[in-house]
């Protein structure tokens, strides 16, 4: 089997347009989330999101290619050049019927879907539709565009299992090239789903918070106060490769993958299981891959979304697998600074860990004032500060609706 690492990292987050100023806002505690400027939202339950600030699509794209790309695409394309660039893949002297894509998108274009489906029914007389329809609304969009723009003919596909789909596609690279089935994969998520219909559908099953008034502190995990998620956007790319690979081109190393694991709650479509069994096995048996004991954890970044079931049963799970050592572990919740990026949010918080195993830097967990009084008060969440830590082994967690749940083990780098 071949030792995978991680060489290059890209992302467009609420909080940070490159990974630079996204992880230089985690550390400093900035909260992505504000009033929703995309749509008026007077007859909403919820007016905030978590929006990427400050974009412009003509900064990165002419009209004429913008036109042919719904946002989420757009996301995707302008992480995964970053990544591409920060790896410093000169893909003109390499192999590249070994080099794939592997990107993922919860929901794919959402917006392109809204206005092309209202455009119909309100011309219902003319029926027309944009000839890109159908390639801006396809989940899988930015994995070929890449592939397409840098002529990369390995494994290509788009894990879509809702908010744990990055993180499996980023397993999926890892067992790729670990079975020595490519040299380097390009994979991450891309998510745009703030739209009428997306806020208006999380509403409807009382997902999303409903803290108008305290908006920019409405992500807060963990705490009693908590009341559904605050939905963001954005997208992360990681560039994946064996070692062997990483050495030759003298690529820099931000972390190495040791183990991932991909299970299911089997319990309910949209509720994780009270005890969080599908999260509890995939904890360990990312762990047992790792060939490492639990106790080896320093850091969990954790899936923490800021609902009421959810925050619970991940703790619950943490809890079982870690009984013997729950002291020596730090956990933080970043959803409290981006907010929920869906498909995507396994991407950018995979990054997160990759940074906090370079600088032994912890992001804090946000807006949490009182815990919830089921969790065990010896766990350290790195509240309201970053914290200073040496992190050797961290784990990242990610949960999906439909009971998908993943976990994966990284590694601070040692040659």
């Amino acid at each position: 089997m071949k030792r995978v690492v991680i060489t290059g990292l890209g992302a467009i987050t609420p909080i940070g347009n490159k990974v630079e100023s996204y992880w230089k806002n985690l550390l400093k505690g900035v909260s992505g989330a504000d009033k929703i400027t995309r749509f008026d939202t007077t007859n909403f339950k919820t007016d905030f999101a978590c929006e990427v600030k400050n974009y412009n699509p003509l900064d990165y794209f002419d009209r004429k290619e913008s036109r042919k790309l719904d946002r989420f695409n757009q996301y995707g394309l302008i992480a995964c050049e970053e990544a591409i660039a920060d790896a410093d893949l000169q893909f003109e002297n390499l192999n590249k019927d070994r080099i794939g894509v592997i990107f993922s998108s919860g929901i794919g274009g959402f917006e392109t879907f809204e206005n092309e489906i209202l455009n119909f029914f309100e011309n219902a007389s003319l029926p027309r539709f944009n000839p890109f329809f159908i390639t801006k609304l396809i989940a899988n969009g930015v994995a070929g565009l890449i592939s397409i723009r840098h002529g990369l003919r390995g494994v290509n596909s788009c894990p879509v299992t809702a908010c744990a789909s990055s993180t499996n596609g980023l397993i999926q690279a890892y067992n790729y090239i670990k079975w020595g089935k490519a040299d380097i994969i390009i994979t991450g998520g891309s998510e745009a789903p703030i739209t009428k219909s997306s806020i208006g559908g999380f509403n409807a099953m009382k997902a999303l918070s409903t803290n108008n008034e305290n908006y920019k502190t409405a992500s807060r995990p963990f705490d009693t106060s908590r009341d559904g998620f605050v939905i963001g956007e954005g997208a992360g790319t990681l560039v994946v490769e064996s070692l062997e690979s990483a050495k030759k081109r003298g690529a820099k190393i931000y972390a190495e993958i040791i183990g991932g694991a991909e299970t299911a709650d089997a319990y309910h479509i949209t509720g994780t299981h009270p005890e969080g069994q599908g999260a509890y096995l995939a904890m360990k048996q990312a762990i047992e891959e790792s060939k490492i004991s639990s106790y080896k954890i320093d850091y969990i970044n954790a899936h923490a979304t800021s609902t009421g079931l959810g925050d619970i049963s991940e703790i619950m799970a943490i809890k079982k697998l870690f009984a013997k050592s729950l002291d020596k572990i730090t956990i933080s919740a970043t959803k409290s600074m981006t907010g929920h990026l869906l498909g995507a949010t396994g991407a950018i918080e995979a990054i997160a860990t990759c940074l906090t195993l370079n600088s032994n830097m912890i992001p804090p967990t946000l807006h949490t004032k009182k815990i919830d009084e089921r969790i065990p008060a010896n766990l350290d969440f790195s509240l309201g500060r970053k914290t200073e830590k040496n992190v050797n082994y961290a784990l990242t967690n990610s949960f999906g609706f439909g009971g998908h749940c993943a976990a994966m083990v990284l590694k601070k780098y040692t040659s």
